[in-house]
């Protein structure tokens, strides 16, 4: 089993076996789904899917991303 602390800010480290499992990496959304008493986690689409702008991949480039992040 693989475990990691969480501080007293309610923060954690993703422990590098499950960054490499799941292919994380800086800026990429998390998923969590719970479960009765287990929380699944999962990497996620960093636009939730009946975003207006997901069929458009003309305004998809990392700035696009990053202007439009919090609209």
């Amino acid at each position: 089993m693989i475990t990691s602390k969480l501080t007293s800010k309610a923060r954690t480290t993703i422990p590098q076996p499950v960054r490499t499992a799941l292919c994380l990496k800086a800026g990429d959304h998390l998923a969590y789904v719970i479960d009765g008493n287990r929380v699944l986690l999962a990497k996620a689409s960093p636009e939730p899917a009946d975003s207006p702008f997901r069929t458009f991949s003309e305004w998809d480039s990392p700035a696009d991303i990053k202007a439009y992040v919090d609209l």
